[in-house]
């Protein structure tokens, strides 16, 4: 019978590496070919996730993930979902550098989950990688499609929640409070987890009274260009815009009269540290998930007065593109902030 080291180059087979990697083979039991799923839960929770579950890359809803992940990954059979929590008080403050921490440190804890889970992974012999929460992402491809893996796509396949009117992925227990990420490995799983058979979105229409630029509509339209120019200022589009404006200004004080020292400012931290959204109130006032609901159903005029009224109340720049319908919505309902028109760099991938 003809051993490993038989089939190997004499000089290979005698380094002491292969010889010691032989050795372990010899002695190592097979790993299975199917992942336990209940193994699999527990090396995620015991990460740092709140939650998880796997689905099948050959899942139906997932048609538009097959080559991207492929990618990424050849040879992806699964993927797995996880579920951060968010504290959801940081969220809702108006005082959005609290809420930015928030969002800026739950990608960094799933990120480290997501990092974890593949090492075991991959130390129990199988290939895995964990795509980005967030940035970074494949910018050389922008504008189109640059994310590795749509992680909300995934979550909802895998029954870890439902997409809301706001277009966020509302958890049954933790509501929109949550971040995601997938992992990828070349292994099947015990068991998949399957589309929830209810919405946990309330259709309360709190989003649709909360964002300031009339992004989402009461019958459900989703206004993308309109939420990317504003929560996205200090992202790709608005960066753009933000450099173009430096570069047609006549000179410094034509430059400082078009932009003021507070966005220059906010701007620098966004480059310095992590990108800020401007808003994200649609999910600050979310109200649905097992873990949220109850002060709701309490007393929901003080539940608006505690949470959505401040965002409402606050007083900031909204940012528009010229004749738009954002820039109608913010006039007539928020007359107390400031409308800014601003050119958006709005090509995208179709989402």
């Amino acid at each position: 019978m003809t051993s490993e080291n038989d089939r190997l180059p004499s000089k290979l087979a005698q380094h002491p590496s292969v010889r010691a990697v032989l050795s372990r083979r010899e002695n190592r039991p097979a790993k299975p070919a199917v992942i336990d799923a209940e193994w699999l839960r527990k090396v995620c929770l015991d990460a740092g996730a709140d939650d998880a579950a796997a689905v099948s890359l050959d899942h139906p809803d997932l048609t538009r993930e097959r080559e991207p992940v492929l990618t990424a990954l050849p040879g992806t059979r699964s993927l797995i979902s996880l579920v951060v929590r968010m504290n959801r008080d940081n969220v809702r403050s108006p005082v959005r550098s609290v809420a930015n921490q928030e969002f800026h440190r739950s990608v960094e804890i799933i990120n480290e989950a997501a990092r974890t889970v593949v090492r075991t992974l991959q130390d129990a012999g199988y290939r895995a990688v964990n795509p980005s929460a967030a940035f970074p992402m494949e910018m050389d491809e922008y504008p189109n499609r640059s994310w590795v893996v749509s992680h909300k796509t995934v979550a909802v396949a895998a029954g870890l929640g439902a997409i809301g009117i706001h277009r966020n992925v509302i958890h049954p227990k933790f509501g929109n409070f949550v971040l995601l990420a997938t992992l990828l490995v070349d292994a099947e799983i015990s068991d998949y987890g399957a589309r929830l058979d209810y919405n946990p979105c309330l259709e309360c229409k709190l989003c649709v009274a909360a964002c300031p630029v009339g992004a989402i509509s009461k019958d459900g339209e989703f206004d993308f260009l309109a939420c990317f120019t504003h929560n996205y200022r200090e992202f790709m589009g608005g960066f753009t815009d933000w450099v173009e404006t430096i570069a047609d200004s006549a000179d410094g004080a034509d430059f400082r009269s078009r932009v003021t020292d507070a966005e220059n400012a906010s701007m620098w931290q966004s480059l310095s540290f992590k990108a800020s959204y401007k808003a994200a109130y649609c999910m600050a006032v979310c109200p649905a998930g097992e873990d949220v609901l109850e002060p709701y159903l309490e007393d929901r005029k003080e539940f608006m007065n505690r949470v959505l009224r401040p965002l409402q109340d606050k007083r900031e720049t909204l940012y528009v593109d010229p004749n738009s319908p954002a820039k109608t919505h913010a006039e007539r309902r928020f007359p107390h902030k400031t409308i800014k028109e601003v050119r958006t760099n709005s090509r995208r991938a179709d989402t």
